[in-house]
């Protein structure tokens, strides 16, 4: 799928941000601080570096008389359009700058790495910016991957111009903040291993989670995704101590609690379970399946009002979640609504035919082999 046009670039409210001076470090910056991690500059990837083509490529597309904002505009409609580079979106893999130039296929953090590597080239006053509303949930299993959203700002931090991924005009980002480039190398490393958990490989992931927690040791999701890393090579211990790494770095860390209340279910300490899921559904929650777990412990136990209430939440957080909707139909095929739990049923087997859940509740409404 191509990416969407970009027709504009957003303006971010000024509030959110504060008052951060701007930070555009050198290369040798970076691999100072590289360094002060105690790791070897030479051994570590930077993803928004350029080759000599990708530069010249860059300089003869963007024309250096434009003032700044028409540079911006210029270099966007170069990568997407046609007649310029025609980037295909790709959602799973998490490419370097140079590697998208190459195969012309970017997610949005690949994206953002091509785009503040040109943007800088040409002069442009360009960061990495983390969507603070904005987290996506992947389930593997019992335990939950997490990320967040990255883009790029050009422009003064205080009041800059934000990468629009849709054709809207109108976006205002209400909750995003800059972060420096040393994060978003961590993050970079952090996305790498969450896809080779993905393909189920947790030995390729780990070295890829155990760098980008020592890039940036307050790196919550990194400490998230390197505990389900440990946990799938069994090392019990390691992943209980890395959850409670990210939830000391981020208290608010919906999947900390997640994973870790599924650890201790695993180890047979179902006393500490519901705590932690009671837990993260206080701290600004927005993992659908942190709701679906509340909801199968309270339908259990005979509470049909308060799982109803978890598999609502569920749905509402991710309404393409099919195993939310078929968590409803058998709320209600429990509650003796059969007519509910058929209809619930059957939107959940059109978002995904092959869902687990719904696949039990037909059988559950002797529609197995619907």
């Amino acid at each position: 799928m191509a990416l969407p046009a970009f027709l504009g670039l957003a303006l971010a409210l000024a509030s959110s941000l504060g008052c951060t001076p701007y930070f555009d470090p050198s290369t040798r910056t970076v691999r100072s601080e590289i360094s002060a991690h105690g790791l070897d500059p030479d051994q570590v990837l930077v993803p928004f570096q350029l080759t000599p083509e990708m530069r010249s490529w860059v300089h003869g597309v963007v024309p250096d008389h434009l003032p700044p904002d028409q540079r911006a505009q210029a270099l966007l409609e170069a990568l997407v359009q046609l007649d310029g580079l025609n980037l295909q979106y790709k959602p799973d893999v998490t490419g370097t700058a140079a590697e998208v130039f190459e195969t012309r296929q970017a997610n949005c953090l690949a994206f953002t790495h091509l785009f503040i590597a040109m943007a800088r080239a040409i002069g442009l006053n360009a960061y990495f910016l983390q969507v603070e509303d904005i987290e996506t949930f992947a389930q593997e299993g019992d335990l939950v991957i997490n990320a967040g959203h990255i883009t790029a700002g050009t422009g003064p931090s205080t009041a800059p111009r934000v990468l629009d991924f849709s054709d809207r005009t109108d976006i205002v980002y209400r909750n995003v903040r800059k972060i420096s480039d040393l994060r978003a190398i961590a993050l970079f490393y952090s996305n790498r291993g969450a896809e080779r958990i993905r393909r189920h490989d947790p030995e390729a992931a780990l070295p890829w989670l155990e760098t980008a927690t020592r890039l940036d040791p307050h790196l919550a999701d990194g400490w998230v995704n390197l505990g389900v890393v440990l946990r799938r090579l069994g090392d019990t211990e390691g992943a209980e101590a890395a959850y409670r790494r990210a939830l000391e770095e981020d208290p608010h860390k919906a999947a900390a609690y997640h994973n870790l209340a599924a650890l201790y279910r695993h180890i047979g300490r179902e006393d500490l379970v519901q705590p932690l899921l009671e837990a993260a559904d206080q701290a600004k929650n927005r993992n659908p399946f942190t709701y679906l777990r509340l909801g199968d412990i309270n339908l259990m136990r005979g509470n049909l009002d308060a799982a109803e209430r978890f598999y609502r939440r569920a749905a509402q957080l991710d309404p393409e979640l099919a195993a939310a909707w078929a968590a409803l139909g058998d709320w209600a095929a429990r509650s003796g609504k059969e007519r509910a739990a058929r209809r619930w049923l059957h939107h959940a087997q059109r978002l995904d035919a092959d869902d687990s859940r719904a696949a039990a509740l037909a059988r559950r409404l002797g529609e197995a082999g619907s």
